[in-house]
């Protein structure tokens, strides 16, 4: 009895208690179905496997049956007969109308959801309960690969009218798992404490203080056993291998143990290196690419560069596909390991067109000038990347992409396309905006630098400041020539009132029109020269500074001068905005034309240099030269010319202008001076919880120096001010931001100190 009771609960279990079949065997003339809602009855006829004529059978039934459930769209199914016709009775699973959650804030809804449309529950489609208990689990283990090991997923199931369910999911996150310890296990030639500095994952205190900090994260354990392997690796531990990774987690699911055992194995050096297969370049070409030589330790991340530095010379060179194999031979007995580079070139390939898309502005031609890479020669993986670097410089384009595909029928040929996302070039604005050293500014202004999509630059601008009117007027055609060489014009009108730019009191206008000529003399140096005429009438009252009165006993009030303009730029940086690596050095020199009445000359030099010190973090040096005098009949550099520093653009931590010789009449103010030194360093990184590829905002630690030095005063590097601080720099909607904090170093009794600056719409210098 107890055993005929158990075979019957198994076919109870496993055959689907609805089934019906026919007793006996029909042939089937009609088909009707029963019972459907929202589902058509040509989707039954579909997936049964009978059709009108057809002989039906009990095993063509349980088939019908089987593939009706199979479908997921009905919960009860059943087959009976009418005569000679087959009655299909179905009662369809109920639709989910909505999904509701709450609670989610580690993990987005939508990326919840996303998940849940991958395992087949979305709103739209068919219920299946079975198959939400699988949805829980698996939202579960999204929680568990962030360290929310307790978090808990209620799920309430609404049914509503018309066969219509809606979901709510309530979440309870809990808090992340914090790391208390992370164990080593078979490490010998290293500490833990060394080895674990590798580690982005950290151990929590006892205390429990700055939790977050600690959380365990599946994915970065991965990324830190990794960095485990490449330590070792790179260290000589050619065979270092991680044999297991435990992770236990505590009854309260609060705190997680980490333990990884480890196989250190022998530290091997390097016993010769050699050369194989097709070469194409010569072998002392190649050698010199190899940076080890024998007896040098193993490191897999200097013979990784060296395997880079091959392909990308043959990529050079038109071998687009080379491999190069880096094939060990290790001999136990001393420890040592023979390398050969193994070089297959494949097939040279060339460029049979370059195309370009997305350019609905820009003409072809404004980008094809920008090519280094040509038509019908040998693709070059350097010339190419060269040519994406310039049209991204240009500023035309939010984005520029490379695609290559092979020409069909041809082996040896490809088709490069660039792929631009063209940005806004032409504005009309009217800003406010802020600056330490001129107070409050107001621009109004037209710009459209891609003028009519043929690349020139046409602007038409307005500013005041407290200290400052100017009006201009710019003209630019970089591509003047066939060559590169630019041409361009400015006309302008200043007016200065620089009592209110915290110098020496005195009111100048200025009237002038000038032409420019840019000469590339090669991919990153460019020499710039031009000629402009200026009218200069300053004006003095009874509280005009005495240097000013001085210059107009001596040269009158209204002066012309034709001034001459020459710079030589070279420039590596890889980036307009927070480069990260490259060299700036710019000479530039402007001198009034002998004959002019004035006569003077000033002479600037400015150097940068960009080191990348981690992923997302910059090193700057920078360092300015400025010298001027006059000539002829002008015995001084003229002292509206002269240099000043202080301000957030030049001595961070002291007021604007406020460094340097002043003005020998009451109230003493400053007048700069006609030599003057800047120096800079400063280290960049993200702010805390910026994401990654945000350059929109970036913090800095600076120390700057800086002196100004009158006419007939000696450099003294003695007497430079240095201070040192905190910078905030943030490309705002409103335009730049930046913020400063520091203190000076070696402050003087009278120096004019300012310890927190900022400026709003003023270009980063």
């Amino acid at each position: 009895m107890i055993f005929r009771k158990l075979v019957l609960l198994i076919l109870f279990i496993v055959l689907p208690t609805n089934i019906a079949l026919a007793v006996s065997k029909f042939l089937v003339k009609e088909i009707r179905v029963e019972g459907l809602q929202r589902i058509s009855a040509g989707t039954v006829f579909n997936y049964i496997p009978v059709k009108v004529g057809d002989l039906m059978t009990p095993e063509l039934s349980r088939l019908a049956i089987r593939k009706l459930f199979k479908t997921g769209f009905f919960r009860d199914v059943r087959l009976e007969r009418e005569g000679n016709v087959l009655v299909i009775q179905v009662v369809e699973r109920p639709t989910i109308t909505k999904i509701t959650i709450e609670g989610s804030k580690e993990i987005s809804e939508e990326d919840l959801k996303q998940t849940m449309k991958q395992l087949g529950l979305a709103e739209g489609r068919v219920f299946n309960r079975s198959l939400l208990d699988k949805v829980e689990r698996e939202l579960k283990k999204t929680y568990y690969n962030v360290g929310k090991y307790s978090a808990r997923i209620t799920t309430t199931v609404t049914p509503l009218e018309r066969n219509r369910v809606m979901l709510q999911l309530d979440i309870s996150e809990g808090r992340k798992s914090a790391i208390v310890g992370i164990h080593l296990v078979g490490n010998e030639k290293f500490k833990d404490k060394k080895l674990r500095k590798n580690f982005k994952q950290k151990t929590r205190s006892s205390f429990g203080l700055f939790r977050s900090r600690y959380q365990y994260s599946k994915q970065k354990l991965v990324g830190d056993i990794e960095s485990l392997r490449n330590y070792y690796q790179n260290r000589g531990f050619m065979k270092f291998n991680v044999e297991s990774t435990q992770v236990s987690i505590t009854p309260d699911k609060e705190n997680v143990f980490v333990t990884i055992n480890i196989s250190e194995g022998k530290k091997y050096t390097i016993s010769g290196i050699n050369i194989a297969g097709k070469l194409v370049l010569p072998e002392a070409d190649i050698r010199k690419l190899i940076t080890i030589k024998p007896g040098d330790v193993f490191s897999r991340k200097i013979t990784t560069r060296i395997q880079k530095y091959i392909n990308d010379a043959h990529g050079d060179i038109g071998y687009a596909f080379s491999k190069v194999n880096i094939e060990p031979k290790i001999d136990e007995a001393t420890a040592t390991v023979l390398f050969t580079f193994n070089i297959d070139p494949g097939q040279r390939v060339y460029v049979r067109r370059i195309n370009f898309s997305g350019n609905t502005i820009t003409s072809d031609t404004v980008l094809r000038r920008e090519m280094r890479q040509l038509e019908g020669g040998w693709l070059s993986r350097k010339n190419i990347e060269r040519s994406r670097v310039r049209l991204q410089r240009l500023g035309f384009f939010d984005s520029v992409r490379i695609k290559t595909e092979r020409v069909a029928g041809s082996s040896d040929q490809m088709d490069v396309t660039f792929v631009v996302k063209e940005r806004q070039t032409g504005n009309v604005n009217l800003s406010v905006g802020y600056s330490d050293v001129d107070g409050a500014i107001i621009s109004a202004g037209v710009t459209q630098s891609n003028l009519f999509g043929s690349g020139k630059n046409l602007s038409v601008s307005v500013n005041r400041s407290d200290s400052t009117k100017n009006a201009n007027f710019s003209y630019s055609n970089p591509y003047y020539t066939l060559d590169g060489v630019s041409r361009g014009f400015n006309l302008f009108v200043t007016e200065i009132d620089a009592e209110k730019a915290f110098t020496a009191a005195y009111n100048s206008k200025t009237l002038g029109l000038g032409m420019f000529y840019g000469i590339p003399v090669s991919e990153n140096r460019r020499l710039t020269f031009g000629l402009t005429v200026e009218s200069l009438e300053i004006s003095v009252r009874s509280d005009t500074a005495q240097v000013a009165k001085d210059f107009v006993a001596a040269n009158g009030e209204k002066n012309t001068i034709l001034r001459a303009n020459l710079s030589w730029v070279y420039d590596t940086l890889n980036s307009r905005v927070f480069p990260s690596k490259g060299t700036v050095h710019r000479v530039s020199l402007e001198s009034a034309i002998p004959g002019s009445e004035l006569e003077y000359y000033s002479l600037n030099y400015t150097t940068l240099r960009f080191w990348k010190v981690t992923e997302r973090t910059t090193f700057r040096a920078k360092l300015n030269l400025s010298y001027g005098d006059g000539f002829g009949d002008t015995e001084t550099l003229p002292f509206y010319k002269n240099y000043f520093a202080g301000g957030s653009n030049t001595l961070r931590g002291y007021k604007s202008r406020s460094i340097g010789p002043i003005d020998k009449a009451t109230p003493f103010d400053p007048i700069g001076g006609s030599k003057r030194i800047l120096t800079s360093l400063e280290y960049f990184f993200p702010a805390p919880g910026a994401a990654e590829g945000n350059n929109k905002l970036k913090l800095s630690l600076f120390v700057d120096g800086g002196m100004v030095y009158g006419p007939g005063e000696d450099v003294d590097l003695s007497t430079m001010r240095y201070t040192a601080g905190l910078s905030v720099s943030w490309f705002t909607a409103v335009g730049p931001l930046r913020l400063s904090f520091s203190t000076p170093l070696n402050e003087e009794p009278g120096d004019d100190t300012e310890s927190f600056q900022f400026s709003i719409g003023v270009p980063f210098r």
